[in-house]
This record gives C-alpha cells, structure tokens and sequence, in this order.
C-alpha cells in the first residue's frame, strides 16, 4: 500500500482510507487493485487481458484512448537519462494514471495550497494525477517499476518543467522498514 509523508507537518499516512482523503485534497485519486489476476512475470499482453475490464473503465471515465505496461529496472538501457526527465518538478497536459504492478516510486506533488506531499506507490496502488498538477517522479532504491498506464494522447505526453526549483528540497527517498522505523513516533493513521 501507499505512504503518504507531509515533510512541513512531519505526517505520514499509511491507511488507504486516509491515503484516500488526503490526496482527494490536493486533486488525485487512489485505489487499490487486485494483484492476483496475473502472475509477476506475466507478459505485458497478458497484464492488459486481465485487466480489461478496468482499462476499459478507465478510457470510458477519464476520455484515454490507450493504455500500455511499461516495465523498468535497473538493465532498462537509458535509465538515468529517462528519469532525468520526471526528477524535475513539472506538470503535464493530459492526466498522468498508474496501476502499479511491480517494484516502488515516489511522486512528489506541490499542492496549490502550497504544501508538497510525497506519494510512495507500490503494488496494487492506482494513481490518477490530473493535468496541470505540479509534480516530480522518481524510483525507489531497487530502480524498478512495472505498471499499467493509460493516455488521453495516442502520442504519451511529454513533461511541461515549472523551472520553480521546489524538487531541489526534497530528497528521492522512499519509505522502506528502515525509515518506517526511524519515523515510528511521529506516524499518523486517519
């Protein structure tokens, strides 16, 4: 499941009913998925079978046109200079929806209210951040992530930067059992 962390309030979330709310807040939807329909290694053909049906829900509320699985890891060759892309704080013209299905990152979202929260995905965890919403990715520690994506442009979209400078505050940690346990005190389940 999720961690939500609000560094300004020291305030972690880690309930989905919490995660829910808090980032209703701020525009972006959560769910959780089942992860059982297909086995970890199943091909990027047999991902989309399985979830068919919620692709198909998914087009028909939010206006996307295609989805696909994108499967990163350490080998991806051009790594670093992909994720180059996402580590800045940017925005996009169309919704930028995941279904998480393998491995960990982190989204940082700078709210109009002028808070920025941290959003670790892992799997299972469905993330819909509308168009327009200020925004940073990055991977977690094993550099590795395989999810569903959906897109309202057959082409993809392509990073809009704010050049705001707000990314450089933030480290691209994420919330493994070493930093749960170190944040232990100050955890807040709503």
């Amino acid at each position: 499941m999720a961690i939500v962390f609000i560094p300004a309030e020291d305030k972690s979330i880690h309930d989905e009913r919490g995660i829910r709310a808090e980032l209703a807040t701020v525009g972006v939807d959560y769910e959780r998925w089942d992860l059982s329909r297909v086995s970890a290694d199943a091909s990027a053909e047999e991902v989309l079978a399985a979830y068919a049906v919620e692709i198909d829900d998914m087009k028909r509320s939010g206006g996307y046109r295609t989805a696909d699985v994108i499967d990163v890891n350490p080998e991806t060759p051009g790594l670093d200079a992909m994720l180059s892309k996402f580590d800045r704080e940017h925005t996009h013209s169309e919704d930028e929806v995941r279904f998480i299905l393998a491995g960990s990152g982190v989204f940082f979202l700078n709210a109009k209210d002028g808070r920025v929260l941290s959003v670790e995905v892992r799997p299972g965890d469905m993330i819909r951040v509308p168009s327009g919403t200020a925004h940073w990715f990055t991977l977690c520690n094993d550099r590795r992530i395989r999810a569903i994506r959906w897109f309202q442009d057959t082409k993809g979209w392509t990073p809009e930067y704010t050049e705001s400078g707000v990314d450089a505050g933030y480290q691209p940690i994420c919330f493994g059992p070493e930093y749960l346990g170190a944040r232990a005190n100050t955890t807040i389940s709503a």
